[in-house]
């Protein structure tokens, strides 16, 4: 398992005349959606249509039907597809890019969605950062705690040694690390062992990305979780 195969569907259409095909396809499809009455359905084609821009270079149109979409996600609860929108806003390359990515990250680590889709998500911060910084190890050391949390049997294994492989990395370019020993006491130094300081640091971090800016009350969203 590489890294390029944590990569969701999405972004992923193989050439240009397919990417036109698919945007007139659903274009057509959604065309018979009732926004009001059918809103999650209309958000999911809509969300194909910003992939479809996207792989066709219109990433301007892309982020808008992307964030369409993630609005009537975020009403019906649906934390998945909210993710996904997200990542579909922050490949666009737009001004809110680290934004979207920040928010989406924030819902994927508070939510138990897919644990592929949260690694992408927390890949790429570690894409996005400096690999010398900080807050690349506590990104992937966070990509590597959910799944190893969120998995288990042969999917935790293959995840696992991913995730294990993209710390592995970020270890070699923070600190020169080369061998297991001294990723060990890497890990130890930067108590990246620890979820109950990983996870408060993760959240400074998407507060930065954010800068207040949240299309959302996390407050009002914490307190809808089961443990509250």
């Amino acid at each position: 398992m590489s890294e390029s195969d944590i990569k969701p569907d999405i972004n992923m259409l193989d050439n240009t005349e397919n990417a036109q095909q698919l945007l007139q396809q659903k274009q057509a499809e959604l065309a018979q959606l009732d926004k009001t009455q059918q809103a999650v359905q209309w958000a999911h084609c809509n969300l194909d249509i910003a992939d479809a821009l996207l792989a066709l270079e219109q990433k301007e149109e892309a982020w808008q039907a992307a964030k369409e979409s993630f609005d009537i996600f975020l009403q019906h609860e649906n934390w998945q597809e909210a993710v996904e929108a997200c990542n579909v806003m922050y490949q666009t390359e737009q001004a809110g890019a680290i934004n979207a990515l920040g928010q989406g990250v924030w819902l994927a680590i508070t939510y138990p969605i897919e644990a592929e889709t949260t690694v992408t998500m927390l890949h790429n911060i570690v894409e996005d950062t400096p690999k010398d910084a900080d807050g690349a190890a506590v990104a992937a050391a966070t990509a590597h705690y959910i799944a190893n949390l969120r998995t288990s049997g042969d999917k935790q294994e293959s995840l696992g040694f991913l995730t294990t492989h993209i710390l592995g990395q970020v270890a070699k370019h923070h600190s020169s690390v080369e061998n297991q020993e001294a990723f060990d006491m890497w890990i130890a130094r930067l108590q990246l062992d620890k979820p109950e300081e990983l996870l408060p640091r993760m959240a400074k971090i998407i507060d930065v990305m954010v800068e207040d800016n949240w299309w959302f009350d996390r407050d009002e969203l914490r307190s809808k979780l089961p443990d509250n």
